[in-house]
């Protein structure tokens, strides 16, 4: 993947209008894609710095879904082996049920595919129905459960763990 170069995006909060559209991130969107990332996690938001290291990191990537040239979402992924892991993936909630999930994950799918994994796997919360349906509907499968893994205000939630097979498509 190319780095991204910056294209002026607006902050999250206006997800535009048009059609979704994908473009790789690089390390000068790190900032916008932490601000994505606090406003789809506001309980556990990671700094700009954190995002560049990760991004920056062999085998990691990072694509940002537009709208009109808007903000909607971002996905991070990385590869080691034949093992993909999306890292992170978040759509601003003005953006949901607009395809932006879909696209970032199709994109991560075929970033990793094109990187040499044989697998990709993801955490989602266990309460998050709308994800893990998505997921679903994108190939992957339940593979196990990891107790206390998200923070929330009133506590933690489990995450289940989830696989795509590139064998299977």
């Amino acid at each position: 993947m190319t780095e991204g170069q910056g294209n002026g995006a607006a902050a999250p909060g206006n997800a535009g209008s048009g059609p979704m559209e994908l473009r790789p991130a690089g390390p000068l969107d790190s900032e916008l894609i932490a601000a994505i990332q606090q406003a789809c996690f506001p309980d556990d938001p990671w700094s700009a710095d954190s995002i560049a290291t990760l991004a920056g990191q062999p085998g990691s990537f990072a694509l940002l879904a537009l709208r009109g040239g808007e903000p909607a979402g971002f996905v991070l992924a990385r590869v080691a082996a034949e093992d993909g892991e999306i890292i992170a993936l978040g759509v601003l909630p003005e953006a949901r049920r607009g395809g932006a999930g879909g696209l970032l994950v199709e994109g991560a799918i075929e970033g990793a595919g094109g990187l040499g994994a044989t697998a990709l796997f993801l955490e989602v919360a266990e309460d998050n129905d709308a994800a893990r349906s998505l997921y679903k509907r994108c190939g992957f499968f339940s593979v196990g459960r990891r107790p206390g893994y998200y923070k929330r205000p009133d506590g933690r939630i489990a995450a289940l763990v989830m696989r795509y097979s590139f064998a299977c498509k």
